[in-house]
């Protein structure tokens, strides 16, 4: 069993949690071409090594943010 360390919850099994992508910076809305936001919405980074990714506990409703290394799969660090 692979375990998730929730900066809310604790240690809690990673069948509870939902990932929801990088952690991607949004195009300013008031200057942002139509490729801007192409870009932003489908074209991910996907590197090899630790990434910031937005995660999701479902039982409690709460997001935070887990760096993960893409090669090993290993939960780095989470935080609010």
């Amino acid at each position: 069993m692979k375990i998730m360390p929730c900066p809310l919850n604790g240690p809690r099994n990673i069948q509870e949690f939902v990932c929801a992508g990088e952690v991607v910076r949004e195009p300013d809305p008031a200057v942002a071409s139509d490729d801007d936001w192409a870009n932003y919405v489908f074209m991910l980074d996907n590197k090899a090594g630790v990434v910031c990714e937005w995660w999701y506990h479902v039982p409690t409703s709460f997001w935070f943010i887990a760096e993960r290394n893409t090669v090993t799969d290993e939960i780095d660090r989470t935080y609010r």
